[in-house]
C-alpha cells in the first residue's frame, strides 16, 4: 500500500479550533492504516474486491491527512452529540468521513452499522478504536432503539442509505437538529461527438466495474451519441472480454461475486426483462453469486424512462441524437430528483451547462477523479443528498464540517 503525504503538524492549527489530543488520535489511526494496511485490507476483502479495498484504504489515509485543514477551512462549531447510520459498503472510508474527522469538533459520537456488514464493522471499529480511543461508540441496537436512545438527543444526525428511509427518520426529528442525508444518483455517463471513444470505454469499465459494480458512483446510464454508439460498444466489449473473475482476495481479479443479495437479484431481473438488448455478458450464477459484466443497449431515454439503480456490473447503454433533447431529459423528473454526479466525454457545451446546474460534472474523466473526502460532494437532487435543519431542506453537495458551520448557527463556537 502507498502512503499519503505526511500529516500536518498539530501546532499549525489554532488551539481553540481542534483539541490537540483528538488531532493526535486521528493521526494515530492514519499511521495505523499505513503501517498495518495488510490487516485492514484483509478485513475489507470480506466485502470488497482486492483493488477496491486498496483504493478505499488510500482514500481514507488521504482524508485523514486533510482533516485538520478541512476543519480549519470551514470552522465548524462544537457539536455535543452526533449519531450516524453507516452504509453497507466503503465501511472504512465512511468511518473516517462520518466519525473520525467529525470527532475533531464533536464531543460524543455513536453509530449504527448496516446489518449487512455488522460483523465486519464491529471488527473494524475494534481495530481502530484501540488506536484512537475517542468517544466513538458502536451501537448494535435495533433501529427503533437507536432512534429513541441516540438519534433523538443528537445535535447532528448523518444518514447514508435509501431516500425513503431517510425521510422516515427526518420526520421524527425536532427543529434544530441538523440532518445530513447521503444517498445515490443516476450519475449519467455521456459520450458526445468528439470523444476519445477508446478512453471513454476504458473509463466506463473502471468506474462501473469498481468493486464488481457495488459502488454508489457507478453510472446507471450510459448515453452515447448515435454516431458513436457502435464504436463505443465495440470498444467497451473489447475491454470487457479481457476481464478476469476471481475471489475478492485475488489481486489479479477484475471482478468477483456479488456480496449484496438484493443487488444480485435486482440485476438478474433487469437482465431478464431486457434480454433482447444484451450484446455482451448476461451470465448469472446464483449459486456462486456471480453476475458477469453485461452490456445492454436499449432505447433512447425520455423524461419518463425509469433508470434503476445498479449495484452490479451492468452497462445500461442508450443512444441519443440531439444534445438539447438529452439535456432536457437529464434535468427533468426523476433525473433531477436523483441528480448527484455526471461525466461528459467529448464536446457538448449546452449539455454540460445544463448538467452543472444540477450535478457535479467531470469532463473526460470519471467521478472517481474528484472523490475528495475533505470536500463537499454530491449534487442538487433531493433523492441524492440533502441537508435539513428542521425548517428547510437543502439539496446540495454535503461535507459534514461545512454543513455544521453553515447550518448549525446555534452551535458552540
Amino acid at each position: 500500500m502507498s502512503s499519503a503525504p505526511a500529516w500536518p503538524t498539530v501546532a499549525a492549527e489554532p488551539e481553540d479550533r481542534v483539541d490537540g489530543r483528538r488531532a493526535a488520535a486521528v493521526h494515530r489511526v492514519r499511521d495505523f492504516l499505513v503501517d498495518n494496511a495488510d490487516t485492514v485490507h484483509a478485513l475489507l476483502c470480506e466485502i470488497s474486491t482486492h483493488r477496491a479495498a486498496r483504493y478505499e484504504i488510500e482514500s481514507t489515509i488521504a482524508t485523514l491527512d486533510g482533516a485538520l485543514d478541512e476543519v480549519a477551512t470551514h470552522r465548524p462549531g462544537r457539536v455535543p452529540r452526533l449519531a450516524a447510520f453507516m452504509p453497507s459498503n466503503v465501511i472504512l472510508y465512511s468511518y473516517a468521513l462520518y466519525l473520525l474527522v467529525p470527532a475533531l469538533y464533536t464531543e460524543r459520537l455513536v453509530f449504527r452499522p448496516s446489518s449487512r456488514v455488522k460483523d465486519q464493522m464491529c471488527r473494524l471499529h475494534a481495530l481502530l478504536a484501540e488506536q484512537h480511543r475517542l468517544p466513538i461508540t458502536l451501537s448494535t441496537a435495533s433501529q427503533r432503539e437507536f432512534l429513541q436512545d441516540h438519534v433523538s438527543p443528537a445535535d447532528v444526525v448523518v444518514f447514508t442509505g435509501a431516500y425513503a428511509n431517510a425521510e422516515q427518520i427526518r420526520a421524527r426529528l425536532s427543529p434544530g437538529q441538523l440532518f445530513l442525508f447521503l444517498g445515490s444518483g443516476v450519475n449519467p455517463f455521456v459520450v458526445a461527438p468528439g470523444a476519445d471513444v477508446e478512453r471513454a470505454a476504458r473509463d466506463a469499465l473502471a468506474i462501473r466495474v469498481l468493486n464488481t459494480g457495488q459502488d454508489c458512483l457507478g453510472p446507471d446510464l450510459f448515453s452515447v451519441h448515435e454516431s458513436l454508439l457502435d464504436p463505443f460498444v465495440d470498444a467497451l466489449v473489447g475491454e470487457l472480454k479481457g476481464l478476469r473473475y476471481g475471489p475478492y482476495t485475488d489481486p489479479d481479479a477484475d471482478f468477483g461475486p456479488i456480496f449484496y443479495e438484493n443487488a444480485l437479484e435486482d440485476g438478474a431481473q433487469f437482465l431478464a426483462r431486457n434480454r433482447g438488448g444484451i450484446v455482451h455478458g448476461g451470465h448469472v450464477d446464483f449459486r456462486a453469486r456471480r453476475l458477469d459484466p453485461t452490456v445492454v443497449v436499449g432505447d433512447e431515454v425520455t423524461p419518463r424512462t425509469h433508470v434503476p439503480e445498479f449495484f452490479a456490473p451492468i452497462f445500461n447503454v442508450a443512444s441519443y441524437r440531439d444534445e438539447d433533447a438529452l439535456a432536457a431529459t437529464l434535468t427533468t423528473g426523476t433525473f433531477t430528483e436523483r441528480a448527484l454526479g455526471s461525466s461528459v466525454y467529448g464536446h457538448a457545451p449546452a449539455l454540460v451547462q445544463a448538467l452543472r446546474r444540477r450535478t457535479t460534472v467531470t469532463l473526460d474523466t470519471t467521478l472517481l477523479s474528484i472523490d475528495d473526502g475533505n470536500a463537499p460532494f454530491g449534487g442538487y437532487g433531493r433523492m441524492a443528498n440533502y441537508i435539513s435543519d428542521g425548517q428547510e431542506v437543502r439539496a446540495e453537495p454535503v461535507l459534514v464540517s461545512k454543513a455544521v458551520a453553515a447550518y448549525r448557527p446555534g452551535g458552540d463556537r
